[in-house]
């Protein structure tokens, strides 16, 4: 007795399908980008003492806001280094090694985010408006936006834009991230100095009507 036939049309119709994902699976065999973190300079930097400050993650556009090495040209092309990538969320990284740069630089009290629930005297609201390898002067161009708002009354007491541009040797992922590392150094110092210079509201501790100077909108006469 004689078995009927197989009906290979099945296979058929599977065997351009498997040949796409064998296909695609060799194309994402690729070796992985290599992983940059960023650095918290040190520096002892004077004033501010005894203050407490939260520092609030940056805003950024959704650009920014990725672990990708961003490269943009002089029309404002955006593009992507593709054999590196920040060690998080680039936005989440600045803000952690802004904090670790206080806690190395500055005399505050103290230092932290909004989610670790301590009473403070200041907020820092920033925005990161550029960090990129700018083509074709070939620089590490950082601009970041940061106001301090009084945590008790949410008042903006003071409001600066800090940019710093740092040369880069090649438009590759190592050198890339090496200016652009150096250039976010030099303005989280910026930052630190700026901060631990200004009269910085202070929250009035009850029963002390003095212990932090009446914010207003009118200038000194």
């Amino acid at each position: 007795m004689s078995l009927p036939p197989t009906d290979s049309r099945p296979l058929r119709r599977l065997m351009p399908v498997m040949l796409l994902a064998a296909l695609a699976g060799a194309c994402s065999s690729g070796p992985a980008p290599t992983t940059y973190d960023l650095s918290a300079p040190s520096s002892r930097i004077r004033g501010a003492a005894g203050v407490q400050v939260l520092v609030n993650e940056p805003a950024a556009i959704q650009t920014l806001a990725t672990q990708q090495i961003l490269v943009k040209d002089a029309s404002g092309s955006v593009s992507f280094i593709g054999e590196g990538q920040w060690a998080d969320n680039l936005p989440r990284l600045i803000q952690t090694r802004l904090i670790n740069t206080f806690e190395n630089a500055s005399q505050l009290r103290g230092v932290s985010r909004p989610s670790s629930g301590a009473v403070a005297d200041v907020q820092l609201v920033s925005e990161l408006r550029s960090f990129e390898i700018a083509t074709p002067s070939n620089e590490a161009v950082v601009e970041i936006s940061v106001k301090i708002v009084s945590d008790q009354t949410g008042r903006i007491a003071s409001g600066r834009i800090f940019r710093a541009r740092v040369p880069v040797a090649a438009v590759d992922a190592p050198n890339a991230a090496r200016a652009l590392d150096e250039a976010l150094s030099i303005a989280m110092l910026d930052i630190v100095r700026w901060v631990s210079g200004s009269p910085l509201p202070r929250r009035a501790e009850p029963g002390d009507v003095s212990s932090q100077a009446p914010l207003t909108d009118k200038a000194p006469t």
